[in-house]
């Protein structure tokens, strides 16, 4: 196949050529071969994309400046840009990551224009400006503005999808924003950014410069940069709020999960295959609010076992780019020998795996690997605990609901979760006891209108919905004085 090369990074609303020598090589998960390559950001590069944010944004007229309204006819083009390369974006994702190529049509392809329209009519369809009456005499006119320069680092999993939880309210806010896409999944960055030049988005506003941990490092302490919005581990999400917590710079972090599907007594799992399959093992397994855990009430455990087991072995595993395939590759061998870790893990603390474990006959290039199911464990064991990122469950009974969300809740995550019952009603009454940022009943979707973040070590600060707009605007408060006395 032809190669997608690009020599040169996006910086200040040109293709700039960078400041180093060093490449990133991006391989198939799939096949393993070379299929293309960018520049390697460094820290000069990174400078040189702050300073173009921060001149988009401080300029007398600049995008900070613009109307609401003005800033929105820029992002329907930029929206419509980004849908006319949908496919191709899915492509490449599918190329890079492994993600079927039917989820990526649906969160890489789709998702990012969705969210430029979303936020741009919630900036327009309010005023940026109201005005208090006092209660001590005068007048208090109090505005929403951009914080500032943004700068945005997101993991490999859901690329497009993870940076427009960024990038979407961002701009539509007025800010600028500095990208640092993770290494394995940059082609589809820079494809993002050909929209973005399309658009005709001002010089600045958009800037992408892909690199390794020091380069996001460097881009989170950069003293130009006055937000920082970070989704990955939750080991690094801790290092980046301290430094920003030292910096007294504002800070969203979406972390790691381990979160619990309760399947209630009365559910009909079966039913619900489909709806199951999206919580549990989508994308591979590699999403942060999968429900990794699956506890089951002691009446039905051995049914709903092998129900699950019966799905686990029923997915088709292949060539993510087949719009049949179920299961595609892992991102990485790192990555895939990180989850057969896991693996050997639960089967040396006494797991029963009733499915999976292996490497896939048959596939002997790409990073395949068989979901994995384990039964007759407790909370305890280190597959139960501990984030796998990969497609891995843990069956775990329990003996009632009191006991079932006491299981849920006992874990240092919390950011997603779902409950599955015949009686919706019931399950959304055992979901508002589950400690989660967000709880799916018979189903899970991040709906872009509510708000989505986890609590405990699964981050801090909520994106989508208009909570998802807050943390890229400051309130500023001027106080007008009272009318002079006509007496």
């Amino acid at each position: 196949m032809t190669t997608i090369d690009y020599p040169q990074l996006y910086i200040g609303g040109t293709w700039t050529a960078p400041a180093g020598h060093d490449t990133i090589e991006v391989h198939s998960a799939a096949t393993e071969d070379r299929i293309g390559s960018v520049p390697r950001g460094n820290e000069a590069d990174i400078d040189a994309a702050v300073a173009a944010a921060r001149a988009a944004f401080d300029a007398p007229d600049g995008w900070a400046t613009w109307d609401p309204k003005e800033r929105a006819d820029v992002l329907e083009r930029f929206a419509a840009e980004l849908e006319a390369r949908g496919a191709e974006t899915a492509r490449r994702v599918s190329m890079q990551n492994g993600m079927p190529i039917w989820l990526a049509q649906n969160f890489e392809a789709g998702f990012p224009a969705l969210l430029v329209r979303y936020y741009s009519d919630l900036m327009t369809s309010a005023p940026v400006e109201e005005s208090r009456p006092g209660m001590l005499g005068g007048t208090s006119l109090v505005s929403k503005q951009p914080i500032g320069v943004v700068g945005a680092i997101v993991p490999w999993n859901v690329p497009q999808g993870i940076s427009f939880l960024k990038i979407a309210p961002a701009l539509a806010a007025g800010c600028s924003v500095v990208l640092k896409p993770a290494e394995e999944t940059v082609l589809d960055a820079f494809l993002m950014a050909e929209a973005a030049a399309a658009a005709g988005l001002p010089e600045g506003v958009i800037n992408v410069v892909p690199g390794g941990r020091e380069v996001g490092a460097y881009l989170v302490e950069h003293p130009g940069v006055d937000k920082v919005s970070f989704t990955g581990s939750s080991a690094a999400g801790r290092w980046i709020a301290e430094a920003c917590g030292r910096l007294l710079r504002p800070v969203t972090l979406e972390l790691g999960g381990k979160s619990a599907a309760i399947v209630l007594d009365d559910a009909d799992l079966a039913a619900s295959m489909e709806q199951f399959f999206g919580v549990t093992l989508l994308n591979n397994g590699q999403i942060c609010w999968l429900n990794t855990r699956v506890l089951a009430p002691r009446s039905r455990y051995n049914e709903i076992v092998d129900t699950i087991t019966d799905l686990a072995r029923s997915l088709k595993i292949g060539d993510p780019l087949d719009p049949e395939t179920k299961m595609g590759p892992l991102v990485s061998k790192r990555q895939r020998e990180r989850v057969e870790g896991y693996i050997a893990k639960g089967k040396s603390e006494g797991a029963r795996m009733t499915t999976g474990g292996s490497r896939p006959a048959g596939f002997d290039r790409g990073w395949f690997l068989e979901p994995t199911i384990f039964a007759d464990l407790d909370n305890n064991a280190t597959v139960s605990r501990e984030e796998i990122f990969g497609p891995v469950l843990s069956l775990i009974p329990y003996s009632d609901e009191q006991e079932a969300v006491a299981i849920a809740n006992d874990s240092i995550y919390g950011l997603g979760g779902s409950v599955w019952s015949s009686d919706p009603e019931r399950a959304a009454n055992v979901a508002r006891r589950v400690r989660s940022g967000t709880v799916g009943v018979n189903h899970y979707v991040n709906d872009p209108v509510a708000p989505f973040g986890g609590i405990k070590q699964s981050g801090m600060g909520r994106e989508l919905g208009p909570e998802g707009l807050s943390p890229f605007q400051v309130y500023k408060t001027i106080y007008l004085p009272p009318p002079p006395s006509t007496g």
